[in-house]
């Protein structure tokens, strides 16, 4: 069997070292540099000939982030590994994932082309803004299921005959009605309106919750202006309580301030992303042993598919 070696690049460290050790081993050698104009330049300091090599950083913001990701792919290849698989627990630019307007790049397929491109044998990920992105891959990917970490934390509050599932869109329908069907409760729908993006013009709640405890299920929160707006429009609507649960704390601008002042509960969030600040109502769960699990089960051959609930 191939040796195993987990490499991280620069933002994704924090998480990349929890991985290692839930899969019982170091994070591997390697330095990033940097010249004086900001170009990047990556060296391995130990062999990589015939491993299996694990790669793991996020896309989110800087782009410098990608350019990074391509480089320690390429590194890897030249340097003879056996296979490169690239660990991506939150892939940018997913929102950017079809054409909804005339003359507008897809965002999500030429990241996946530049992946692809610097000979990356496998994609591994978690909870996608759009599950069809898999589609613009022509090597294997791994989609994990946040609800892996989610829904036993959900269990452990033990909200009772009262708990409702929500979705803050149309478009998270899917992935709400999952969650519900495994609580077997019901589920709502918040039907919302954009003027543009990150801009909501209107808000309604589809279905009832008056008296319920409701969990607002999401894929990603970034201004949380749509999470804190709906979760306002389920109080005026009866809710009892609302907490959300969102995979990727993206969380720009104005967003920890909405956080903070909503009607929220908590908002329960994954490590996919680093925090940039503290706050009360934000909960961390990790993805590090999920990641490991896998990472054990794509070395070993054993199914992913066990890994989901």
């Amino acid at each position: 069997m191939p040796q195993v070696k987990i490499f991280s690049g620069s933002e994704s460290r924090y998480l990349a070292e929890k991985i290692a050790a839930a899969y019982g081993t170091k994070l591997g050698d390697l330095t990033i540099s940097r010249f004086s104009d900001g170009e990047i330049g990556v060296h391995y300091n130990e062999s990589v000939r015939g491993a299996e090599v694990f790669i793991v950083l996020s896309t989110f913001p800087p782009a410098d982030n990608l350019m990074e990701l391509m480089l320690l792919v390429d590194a890897a290849k030249r340097a003879s590994a056996h296979k490169v698989i690239v660990v991506m627990p939150y892939y940018g630019y997913a929102r950017q994932d079809r054409k909804d307007k005339p003359r507008v790049a897809i965002g999500s397929k030429v990241v996946a082309n530049a992946i692809q491109s610097v000979g990356a044998d496998r994609l591994m990920t978690c909870d996608l803004h759009a599950g069809q992105i898999q589609g613009f891959f022509d090597i294997p990917v791994d989609h994990l299921d946040g609800s892996a970490i989610f829904v036993p934390y959900l269990r452990s509050l033990n909200l009772g005959e009262d708990l409702i599932f929500a979705s803050p869109d149309v478009g998270g329908v899917v992935r709400t009605r999952a969650f519900a069907k495994n609580f077997g409760a019901e589920m709502v729908v918040c039907d919302k309106h954009r003027k543009r993006a990150n801009e909501i013009a209107s808000m309604q709640v589809i279905g009832d919750v008056e008296g319920m405890d409701v969990v607002l299920v999401d894929d990603m929160v970034d201004t949380a202006g749509t999470i804190t707006k709906a979760a306002e429009l389920l109080k005026d609507k009866g809710a009892k309580t609302v907490r959300a649960i969102a995979t990727h704390p993206v969380l720009s601008g104005p967003a920890y301030d909405r956080i903070q002042s909503s009607v929220l509960e908590e908002l329960v969030v994954s490590d996919t992303i680093p925090l940039k600040q503290e706050s009360s109502k934000i909960k961390v769960l990790s993805f590090a042993d999920l990641f490991a699990r896998a990472i054990n089960n794509v070395v070993t051959h054993e199914s992913i598919s066990s890994l989901f609930i």
